[in-house]
């Protein structure tokens, strides 16, 4: 029997990371301490191409994009970096950018000044800076890159890339053991290993606890859940969530929603991405949608109006009010690039699609605006709720716009600023 004890705990208090400031100009975002989990996500464009990367940095900044990656892999990448920033401040566009170097991230850190101070923060793979001795003295130099320019760093390590060197002496350690481990906790205890490692290290050089982000990536779900919550019970250090490779459409969605919503509802967590392959000819931006429903379905944060609809069934076989639904929906996602900066906490805003006469009253009072159609087999005649009181029945051809101007209406009475004189 499970106790309500059980059933109403609710989520664990969040993890109490160092807040780590992700700055571009006046323009900053925190990640960790008391703030709000935060939404990033990666170009993927050719850097050396800064025009056509400005424009899908600007798409996944005005999806919602809080932070975005880059890859800087070349010298062209490199110097492309600083033009991408200026048009991105051209077109009023002040998301923060992340360079993500590997196997030559020193040497382009080096050799690439402006590249280096056009970025907000930086992204390294501890097992991707060098081989062998080259290691080591590769990692300092981009750490001290970071410290000479006042650079956040996420250190992210990833199963597919792991210190190699690192691996095998632990190999070695685990066959000398009594009771040797078995090949998922070796795993485990390497990811973990080198990352911690890698952060004592840059502390060591002056990096900061406020200036470091961890993550450990892999891309299966059970095991991204069991590192990342040894992770963070051995460490203070702000973590980035995601599966490192999440898969292709519902495959991945379902996959980062589950792994990451186990984390979050653990207190572990400070930034996430979700990882999915898009669709052919898919538009990246998809990825953060997924990100930000993922934190607002678990009541973590407020992006947009939550539309809430029924699935359908025998008593709705009219498509009326689907179609209803994905209008409403597509509408609002459109209309909050306007209303974010004019209507504070519509946001947090509820909208109830209804078919039918079930659950349609019921659902629409809860929300704050609520609309009920009748089902199959009728004239439509749609019982519209606002705040919980029945205001109006719509009827005849036009419920989708004349239901679309009482949503606007209320959104203007509602949450308009009022100026004090």
């Amino acid at each position: 029997m499970v106790s309500s004890k059980q059933v109403f705990a609710g989520s664990a208090p969040r993890r109490q990371a160092h807040a780590v400031i992700v700055r571009w100009q006046d323009h900053s975002v925190m990640i960790g301490g008391s703030a709000p989990v935060c939404v990033q996500s990666m170009a993927s464009t050719d850097t050396a191409d800064p025009i056509s990367t400005a424009i899908e940095i600007k798409d996944l900044a005005q999806a919602g994009s809080e932070l975005v990656r880059i890859t800087i892999n070349t010298p062209e990448a490199a110097t492309a970096v600083p033009v991408i920033r200026e048009k991105l401040d051209c077109m009023g566009v002040n998301v923060p950018l992340i360079g993500d170097f590997h196997y030559n991230g020193h040497q382009l850190l080096r050799d690439y000044p402006d590249c280096a101070q056009a970025l907000s923060k930086y992204r390294i793979n501890p097992g991707n800076v060098g081989q062998g001795a080259k290691r080591s003295v590769q990692f300092d130099q981009i750490i001290e890159a970071a410290i000479f320019y006042n650079k956040p760093v996420r250190i992210g390590v990833n199963w597919g890339s792991l210190d190699q060197d690192l691996v095998a002496h632990m190999i070695d350690e685990n066959s000398r053991r009594v009771a040797p481990w078995n090949v998922s906790s070796l795993m485990y205890e390497a990811l973990i290993q080198s990352t911690i490692s890698s952060a004592e290290r840059a502390i060591e050089l002056g990096l900061g606890h406020d200036r470091i982000v961890l993550s450990c990536k892999v891309s299966s779900v059970q095991d991204l859940i069991a590192v990342y919550q040894e992770l963070s019970i051995r460490c203070s250090f702000a973590l980035h969530l995601g599966l490192t490779e999440a898969g292709i459409g519902s495959r991945g969605i379902v996959a980062s929603a589950v792994s990451l919503s186990v984390l979050l509802q653990k207190g572990i967590g400070d930034t996430i991405r979700v990882s999915l392959t898009p669709e052919p000819g898919a538009l990246r931006t998809s990825e953060v949608i997924v990100a930000q429903e993922i934190l607002q379905t678990m009541g973590l944060r407020s992006f947009m109006p939550m539309v809430i609809a029924c699935p359908g069934c025998g008593r709705t076989t009219s498509a009326v009010f689907q179609k209803l639904a994905s209008r409403i929906q597509n509408y609002l996602r459109t209309q909050m690039l306007v209303w974010k900066k004019q209507y504070p906490g519509v946001e947090t805003m509820n909208i109830a699609v209804m078919g039918c006469i079930v659950n349609g009253p019921g659902e629409s009072k809860h929300a704050n605006i609520g609309i009920s159609l009748p089902g199959t087999g009728e004239n439509p005649a749609a019982l519209v709720f606002i705040d919980g009181v029945k205001t109006t029945t719509l009827r005849g051809t036009r419920i989708v716009e004349q239901f679309q101007d009482i949503v606007n209406d209320y959104v203007r009475r509602t949450y308009s600023v009022t100026v004090a004189s």
